[in-house]
């Protein structure tokens, strides 16, 4: 496929699938798309930019092609990888960012080629492996169209836990990982591997020839569905889980709470709800991947108790909604109120952990209500402040049962 037949339905299938997958995380996330050729590369480039006018409208460099052949995405590599840097997000490559690429803030790497060589496998992952906390990049995501992650069982590959999610037809899409990279500082003259011209090339560079380069049939009416979809992660001692994502969850939160009143007794009886949910993380719970099995309005609360309890959930402005018509607010004077609402729309919008760390009042609309001393003093005494927001959570989850 893409080789020597070129499916254009395919290709823009895979390119939707890219584009909703970073529609639904983060839309400017610096993205590699790995290609079979420069033909290849190019027909994504041409797909993910049919598929984005609004990004192409602000800037015409939101997706380029980054290969040997083509001077002016070359010119836009050192830009790509600057972490300062917003544009290009995608590049679609073949060759040329296999290796000597530095992409620290790469979060996605996509994989539509065909990968049997397990070095060149690892170099491709690893262009996405570089951490740099202060971008916010600590992990990444592997989409695989064409089961180059089949490697990952090889016990030749020795990496760090990481996930690779593959979704049903109907289903959305979204997973996330990290692994290792080679030692740091090293660095490579980039390859152009896939400087050869036109559409010929299958990647590969094999410095020319007299004889005439394999055929490519291109079929533009067939239609393309996605037959299947499958989710496959490491767990905290590196072995990989074929199990379904949910099932997993599953177990390890029942080897904690033997039933859902051991966990609401837990979760009711903590102030800081976020402290159970780091210890669900610890243990190797992957909060981010389940909003695409439960869906991505539920906080972890309702994550838990529908899969490990098969408790109905309630979405997170259901439950910022049910708290407003019990009207308790009242008792607080007006600044107060103010910012306790305040808290029930960011809870709404983020969830459970971003409301109890004090730092949320640093940020709108809270600076725009007063300082943090002004705002806890609306309250009476940091205590009090404490106290609010405690009986905030518990109004949250009132219903729980």
């Amino acid at each position: 496929m893409d080789k020597g037949l070129v499916l254009k339905k395919r290709t823009e299938l895979v390119a939707q699938k890219i584009t909703e997958f970073l529609v639904n995380t983060d839309p400017y996330a610096k993205t590699i798309v790995f290609c079979d050729d420069i033909d290849h590369a190019e027909r994504m480039r041409q797909a993910l930019a049919n598929l984005n006018p609004e990004r192409i409208k602000e800037n015409r460099k939101f997706v380029m092609r980054i290969t040997g052949d083509d001077k002016e995405g070359k010119a836009e590599l050192d830009n790509f990888i600057n972490p300062e840097e917003r544009y290009p997000v995608i590049a679609t490559t073949s060759k040329l960012m296999t290796t000597g690429v530095d992409s620290q803030t790469c979060k996605l790497i996509v994989l539509d080629q065909h990968i049997k060589s397990m070095t060149e496998f690892k170099q491709m992952i690893g262009r996405g492996t570089r951490i740099n906390e202060e971008f916010g990049k600590t992990w990444f995501t592997i989409m695989d169209f064409k089961k180059a992650t089949e490697l990952f069982s090889d016990p030749a590959f020795d990496g760090e836990p990481v996930v690779i999610y593959e979704p049903k037809p109907d289903e959305p899409v979204v997973p996330l990982d990290e692994p290792d990279i080679g030692d740091e500082g090293d660095e490579t003259d980039y390859p152009d591997d896939d400087s050869t011209t036109g559409g010929t090339s299958d990647g590969d560079d094999t410095g020319g020839g007299d004889g005439e380069p394999p055929r490519k049939f291109y079929v533009n009416d067939v239609a393309v569905n996605v037959i299947g979809e499958r989710v496959q992660f490491y767990d905290n001692d590196g072995k990989l889980v074929t199990e379904s994502l949910k099932d997993y969850t599953r177990q390890h939160i029942l080897k904690d709470y033997e039933s859902l009143d051991a966990f609401l007794r837990k979760w009711k009886g903590t102030d800081k709800k976020s402290l159970i949910i780091d210890e669900f993380k610890k243990q190797g719970v992957i909060f981010e991947a389940l909003e695409d099995e439960v869906g991505k309005d539920f906080d972890p609360f309702d994550m838990i108790c529908h899969i490990a309890f098969d408790q109905p959930a309630l979405t997170k402005k259901e439950r910022a909604n049910n708290v407003r018509k019990r009207n308790y607010f009242t008792k607080y004077n007006d600044q107060a109120r103010q910012v306790l609402d305040a808290l029930l729309d960011k809870y709404a919008d983020q969830g459970i952990e971003p409301i109890e760390d004090v730092k949320i009042l640093q940020i709108p609309p809270f600076n725009q209500m007063g300082s943090i001393i002004e705002i806890i003093q609306s309250f009476g005494s940091v205590e009090a402040y404490t106290n609010a927001l405690k009986e905030l959570g518990d109004h949250l989850y009132e219903d729980a049962s």
